[in-house]
């Protein structure tokens, strides 16, 4: 993947049509509840930082699902899309919604302590506890604003 590359994407039916430059070519999976039930599995994404751009959004929509973030979906179709910080700085954008997912290395699991037992992945990755994923995520917004 180019450093400079912005990847396009979009949702299902094609009524929700984005572009977005991936921090790297890594992919993390979330075992949060909020995302098993807003994907009916586990949400792989990758980080896209502030990049993220709607160049057709009629049927996007927005679920504010905790105090700071919100999951974009599709009105349309339902595709789950991107979740993205309230303020935009930051977001995550759903593999699946770009043309080749492949391009992605899996590289990080977060939310592992929630996890259902009834499934697994066989990749090694980095596997981060609630409390863990949000200290660590605390830490780089102090860093971010200090």
């Amino acid at each position: 993947m180019s450093d400079s590359a912005k990847l396009e994407g979009r949702c299902l039916c094609g009524s929700v049509r984005f572009s977005a430059k991936p921090v790297n070519d890594e992919m993390g999976v979330c075992h949060c509840s909020k995302c098993r039930q807003w994907t009916g599995g586990a949400f792989l994404s990758v980080e896209c930082g502030d990049s993220l751009e709607i160049t057709k959004g009629d049927d996007l929509a927005f679920y504010g699902s905790s105090q700071w973030g919100e999951r974009g979906f599709c009105k349309n179709c339902g595709s789950s899309l991107m979740w993205r910080m309230q303020d935009g700085s930051h977001s995550v954008v759903s593999i699946q919604a770009f043309e080749d997912p492949s391009q992605f290395r899996f590289t990080t699991e977060i939310f592992i302590d929630c996890k259902p037992d009834n499934y697994a992945f066989a990749n090694d990755t980095s596997k981060m506890t609630e409390a863990e994923f949000l200290a660590a995520y605390a830490s780089t917004q102090d860093a971010d604003n200090g």
